[in-house]
């Protein structure tokens, strides 16, 4: 699908966001993205300074595609739909393409005695996993959306795993974790803007799961530091198919989480973390 030059929206736009608009912009792209600071976007994009917590005050551009990503807060109700309703009566037009960004958490109820793939019906536990699940729907309903839900995002600057390795903190070793290198996430996002045909729903997840402990032993081994402790848990979290992603993007940037911890550690040395605690 050729869309150069067809306006992308980038409604809230933080690190995934600016690396997707910046992938964007050298295809030809232009690129309009709210967040409440503009002023921190980059220049080659045309920021509109918006909070999407409160009534909408800025006028929104009629553009091609529209990449939707909130995030619920920490309130025992966080409502995500409201803003999905103020956004659909912002815009002029409505956008050839709209993805939402969710979030695999939309499983935490699940038992995680499976692999979960695209086809299975998410189970929320948590206010966070329904405010989720709705926005799944309203953007569905409203946009014709597909959704996206990356498991737990890491990459450089995404770095908090191996600083409580560095520091010895104990950990919940036996939970299930699935994991997608920031690289790849922007891949697939820009990937779902331009194909033909694509899926309705995407877990962004590699297909190599692992447990808490088994990461954070690869990332002792790199640092040269003992293995961080357990907490006293049992057994919990999910197991994720990233088949669906494999088939839209074919072989990822970092499969699995040996060769992504690898590279972030190497980028700056094991020593960075060491010497920094």
């Amino acid at each position: 699908m050729d869309n150069r030059g067809a306006p992308v929206l980038l409604f809230g736009c933080g690190k995934v966001g600016t690396r997707l608009g910046e992938a964007l912009v050298e295809t030809g792209r232009p690129v309009f993205a709210v967040r409440r600071d503009a002023a921190a976007l980059p220049d080659s994009f045309t920021g509109i300074a918006l909070d999407y917590r409160r009534p909408f005050t800025a006028a929104l551009p009629a553009v091609d595609s529209m990449v939707v990503t909130l995030t619920p807060d920490r309130s025992e109700s966080p409502d995500l739909v409201t803003p999905l309703r103020r956004l659909a009566e912002a815009l002029p037009a409505l956008p050839r393409r709209v993805i939402l960004v969710s979030s695999t958490r939309v499983f935490d109820g699940d038992p995680g005695l499976r692999t979960l793939t695209e086809d299975d019906a998410p189970n929320p536990a948590s206010p966070r996993a329904q405010a989720l699940l709705d926005s799944e729907n309203e953007a569905r309903r409203r946009f014709g959306a597909i959704v996206l839900r990356p498991a737990g995002i890491y990459g450089p600057g995404r770095e908090h795993l191996i600083r409580q390795v560095a520091r010895g903190v104990p950990i919940d070793r036996n939970r299930r974790t699935n994991r997608i290198h920031e690289a790849d996430l922007v891949r697939a996002l820009h990937e779902l803007l331009r194909t033909p045909t694509p899926p309705s729903t995407l877990h962004a997840t590699d297909d190599h799961p692992a447990t808490s402990g088994e990461v954070a032993d690869h990332i002792a081994r790199l640092l040269q530091v003992p293995p961080p402790p357990a907490l006293p848990t049992g057994p919990s979290g999910h197991v994720l198919s990233g088949e669906r992603l494999a088939a839209l993007l074919g072989p990822l940037l970092y499969p699995d989480y040996r060769a992504g911890y690898d590279a972030i550690i190497a980028a700056a040395g094991p020593e960075r973390w060491r010497d920094a605690e």
